[in-house]
């Protein structure tokens, strides 16, 4: 009994020894973003720089670095020193890197540990305002005859899963036109130069506004309050279908636990800043879920292993 006691007192005092040590020798957080400046990812980073400085008393540098679907920045998080001074945002894309590339610089769930699940937002179909496109049914009945094509942000994104997807619910002829970021996709569907578009609400909720675009059918579980008469895919005849952008923040394997606690503290306080959380709401239209490690681990695992056989099974490659 002495003995288990020295053993937990032991533990105790060096988790707190690395907790202390974090708090006192921190100057610089380095925040990598794995993708391009102006997207949403980067916009979550951005919004959240001064507040993370203010909390953790220390310069947050953000770094973007794209390319391969999010998996170079992933990689070089995950290579960084497990010291707390290095930290990841990413979104749903990242569950998809084991599947989607032949030879992955590194293994999602074990390189990486996950620190906090920031928040959902729905996927949304939409067309140009010229289309005859009023809703999901429409674009059934019209690939029965011709194929109907539609654009994402690249080959294994999110939104192009979920059409693949609904393409083999709907037993339509749905033709996959890849883009190199949402921003030439919403570009092309404004031109009336592909026919559908499937991209997060952040991504679309301003050209639907401005009335370029019309949305058709948004794939999360209830209406949206910005956009009440796009109707779900539950709705549109796809019970149980949802396809939800998501994003969150991960760590290097190793990091003690009390380093990843006290980041997680830091960033739930951040984001629980009425200035942070209303314009997260507006411009991403996410719903903050705010949870923690042991939350985030098991639902991130789920995530990996539903998109890879989504990937697996229609056999699709990225970049």
């Amino acid at each position: 009994m002495l003995f288990t006691r020295r053993l937990v007192t032991a533990g105790l005092l060096s988790g707190l020894s690395v907790h202390a040590s974090f708090a006192q020798s921190r100057k610089q957080i380095n925040l990598i973003v794995p993708f391009p400046p102006g997207g949403s990812v980067d916009t979550l980073a951005r919004v959240m720089q001064e507040g993370l400085q203010e909390r953790l008393n220390a310069t947050v540098i953000i770094e973007n670095k794209a390319g391969a679907n999010g998996a170079i920045g992933a990689a070089q998080a995950a290579k960084s020193a497990p010291d707390g001074l290095t930290l990841m945002a990413t979104f749903d894309s990242h569950s998809t890197i084991p599947a989607l590339l032949e030879r992955p610089p590194l293994d999602v769930e074990k390189d990486l540990v996950p620190v906090m699940l920031v928040g959902k937002a729905p996927y949304i179909v939409a067309t140009s305002t010229n289309k005859p496109f009023k809703n999901f049914a429409d674009v059934i009945a019209a690939a029965k005859t011709t194929p109907v094509s539609y654009g994402t942000s690249g080959p294994g994104s999110s939104g192009h899963l979920a059409m693949v997807m609904l393409g083999r619910k709907a037993q339509a002829a749905l033709n996959h036109v890849p883009y190199r970021g949402a921003g030439p996709a919403i570009n092309d569907a404004i031109g009336g130069h592909i026919d559908l578009i499937c991209a997060s609400v952040a991504a679309l909720l301003p050209q639907i506004q401005a009335g370029s675009l019309r949305p058709i059918m948004q794939m999360g579980p209830q209406r949206l309050k910005s956009l009440p008469d796009a109707p779900t895919t539950a709705e549109s005849g796809f019970p149980d279908f949802l396809a939800e952008a998501w994003w969150g923040f991960f760590a290097p394997k190793g990091t003690p636990e009390p380093i990843v606690n006290e980041t997680y503290a830091a960033l739930r306080d951040v984001l629980t800043m009425p200035a942070v959380s209303q314009r997260l709401q507006e411009t991403q239209q996410m719903t903050l879920l705010l949870q923690g490690p042991k939350d985030f681990a098991p639902f991130f695992a789920k995530e990996v292993e539903f998109w890879g056989k989504v990937v697996r099974d229609n056999q699709i490659k990225g970049e």
